[in-house]
């Protein structure tokens, strides 16, 4: 078990954690949450040694092996091939493959009396127990296996450590943590330098990984998939929560709402003994039981209640003007950086307006290249870019804050891209991204991460645009940043071509998919979820390919009615040639046909909302009466409080059937539109 027993940590004068006390129970998964700076790296930087605390004491079972991957890494020199380092993750099996050696060469070279010759075979077997359990005899398939999950290619293993940037590197040391299967994975945001495969294939992984394990990350897909305990960090305090960061959230409303209660009722108490005894302090007859009600009053503890209000601020987009139907096609693009070797090849897409992209792929895929090439800030190799009719782009890259001036205020960087703009209507546009005030006064080089972010994008917005090109947008933000740019963006009524390796974010704005492999790129007609589906169908009938016995392989006979088959059935999935009046016959019974499907789900989702809407404003009918307890001498606190509790498993309740009504709901709603679309291409 790990425990944190009192523990503080202050960097100069800013108290960092205080007084934090929470055990960590053998194979639980803990995610750790709160905003940048609230104290998550510090905890795990205690829990490795690489930090002390300032008071208190941080323990953990000695004979557990402990694995941390940091944030960041020193610069490695280690010249030996990216394989050996990663096999090379267990410094024990040195000593017990040492040990083995010396004892096997005893009992072949020496003559040995029974008694050492039994305890030396002893010894021998207990060696072997713990070289298996090592991962000795399988270092290098493991290694290889974790690699290539990673997005190592195959042909990179021999190549020299260092010979990888810092990001790769950082995924190495990820993958050799991996490998050497600690009782105690410690990973501190590990998708930072992961795409969306990288991050999917480790949490497959980590889901089979039988040890505890601690996870700081912004990444809500892991959170949620990974996690049975939530620690919340956030003001010095650690508070401890059961479930997922979904579940997580739920609960920690209910028990601030809880908190909030209790505290009223503790105020009005103390109120009721405080009045009591000034009245009747200096009556002798009362004097004892004055003194009676100030004991009570000294025995009372104060309840602590942080503020739940630690979200970003609300992000609102302007209305976009409006483009063409068309938005952006790209005609047999290629583009090379060497002039030789091609990144982007022969590509053919088209983007519509309103149309949601997100780009998925590994790393080197070319994602960031294509987005660029979209933007026209490469000019392709060959081919070309089509820009729609009455286009606006805006362009968001990776490393937009090297664009903003570090001297320059807020106000002065907005200023700067849209001189055209009245001084109200930038104003306005700031402070909807959460600046305003004196804020607007504060220059570029002292905002955090989460502040460039939300800058550029207001910096972005000052013109009016209609097609957003988005380079990994939610870089250096917090979950509840995330959570304000990704609402932003899924109500924003015109088209966004995105990048990004954070999957919840995919899922929450995208309703097209374009996932990258070498040499092509494939488009999925929705969101997310259709993709990952889509994918996951693929990849089980490659396996089941793949297991049929070799002796039911076609012979050419079988094999030209194979791809008979396969001709028909690829025939049958693209959509008939209409004329105009068939098309429009097509889409009408297409229409009914859904409109019949949806309209049970419609009606769920229309009832659970009137039944929360109903639960909400008896809640609130309820926290009046607690706010304002004179009104009534007769209040029945308990009664309240015990209500509440219900409302709560109510509206919990009450949501799950919205959520099964709505996901059901939007999944006949792509496959709609994906059919709608598959018209529409052969009109």
């Amino acid at each position: 078990m790990i425990q944190f027993v009192n523990v503080s940590k202050n960097f100069g004068r800013q108290v960092v954690i205080s007084e934090a006390n929470f055990a960590i129970h053998d194979g639980e998964r803990v995610g750790f949450v709160g905003p940048n700076g609230a104290g998550k790296s510090t905890l795990l930087e205690m829990l490795s040694g690489h930090q002390q605390p300032d008071h208190g004491e941080v323990n953990f079972p000695g004979s557990q092996r402990l694995g941390y991957v940091r944030q960041q890494l020193n610069a490695h020199a280690i010249t030996t091939s990216l394989l050996d380092y990663t096999e090379d993750a267990v410094p024990e099996l040195h000593e017990v493959c040492n040990d083995l050696n010396t004892i096997e060469a005893r009992l072949a070279d020496e003559i040995l009396d029974d008694a050492t010759q039994q305890r030396l075979l002893k010894r021998h077997g207990e060696l072997q127990t713990q070289y298996e359990h090592l991962g000795g005899y399988e270092p290098s398939n493991r290694a290889e296996a974790t690699l290539s999950g990673l997005g190592f290619r195959e042909k990179r293993f021999g190549d020299p450590f260092n010979s990888f940037s810092g990001g790769w590197q950082i995924r190495a040391e990820l993958a050799r943590v991996l490998v050497s299967q600690p009782d105690i994975l410690v990973l501190d945001e590990p998708t930072n330098y992961l795409d969306v495969p990288a991050v999917e294939w480790l949490s497959d992984y980590l889901k089979g990984y039988p040890g505890t394990l601690l996870l700081v990350s912004h990444d809500r897909f892991l959170l949620n998939t990974l996690t049975t305990v939530t620690l919340e960090v956030m003001g010095g305090h650690v508070t401890r929560y059961p479930g997922n960061y979904e579940q997580y959230r739920q609960n920690r409303v209910a028990r601030h709402e809880q908190l909030m209660a209790q505290k009223r009722n503790l105020d009005r108490k103390k109120e009721q003994l405080e009045r009591f005894i000034d009245r009747f302090r200096y009556q002798a007859t009362k004097a004892a039981q004055a003194q009676s009600r100030q004991k009570q009053l000294d025995k009372l503890e104060e309840i602590e209640v942080q503020s739940i209000v630690d979200h970003a601020p609300t992000i609102r987009l302007p209305e976009p003007p409006r483009s063409g139907d068309e938005v952006l096609r790209l005609e047999n693009i290629g583009y090379s950086y060497d002039g030789v070797n091609d990144v982007i090849s022969h590509c053919e897409l088209r983007l519509e307006r309103g149309e949601h992209a997100a780009f998925v792929g590994l790393n080197g895929m070319g994602k960031t290249t294509l987005l660029r090439l979209m933007a026209s800030k490469f000019t392709p190799k060959y081919g070309r870019v089509v820009i729609g009719s009455n286009v606006l782009p805006g362009y968001q890259s990776q490393d937009y804050a090297e664009t903003m001036d570090p001297d320059a205020t807020i106000y002065e960087t907005a200023k700067s891209y849209a001189n055209e703009r009245s001084e109200a209507d930038i104003r306005d546009l700031l402070a909807s991204f959460g600046f305003y005030g004196e804020v607007l006064e504060k220059k570029v080089q002292v905002l955090s991460g989460g502040e460039k972010v939300r800058l550029g994008l207001a910096r972005l917005l000052l013109k009016p645009l209609n097609f957003l090109l988005l380079d990994e947008p939610t870089t250096h933000l917090d979950i509840h940043a995330r959570e304000a740019l990704q609402e932003a963006l899924a109500k924003y009524t015109g088209t966004i071509a995105l990048v990004s390796h954070d999957i919840e974010f995919v899922r929450g704005v995208a309703n097209s998919i374009y996932a990258m492999e070498p040499g092509k790129i494939t488009k999925y007609y929705g969101g997310y979820d259709y993709y990952h589906q889509k994918m996951a169908e693929a990849k089980a009938a490659l396996q089941e390919a793949q297991a049929q016995p070799q002796k039911n392989k076609p012979q050419p006979k079988q094999a030209q009615q194979l791809q008979s088959s396969q001709s028909e059935a690829k025939a049958a999935q693209q959509p008939p040639k209409h004329n105009y009046k068939d098309l429009k016959r097509a889409e009408s019974q297409l229409r009914q046909t859904f409109g019949k499907l949806r309209r049970p789900y419609e009606a769920d989702v229309a009832a659970a909302e009137n039944k929360i809407a109903e639960l909400e404003a008896e809640q609130q009918s309820i926290y009046e009466k607690l706010n304002n307890p004179s009104n009534d001498a007769n209040t029945d606190f308990a009664a309240l409080n015990k209500r509440l509790a219900e409302i709560n498993q109510e509206s919990e309740n009450e949501t799950w059937k919205w959520e099964e009504a709505s996901t059901a709901l939007e999944k006949l709603n792509q496959e709609f539109q994906e059919r709608l679309d598959n018209l529409a291409k052969e009109s």
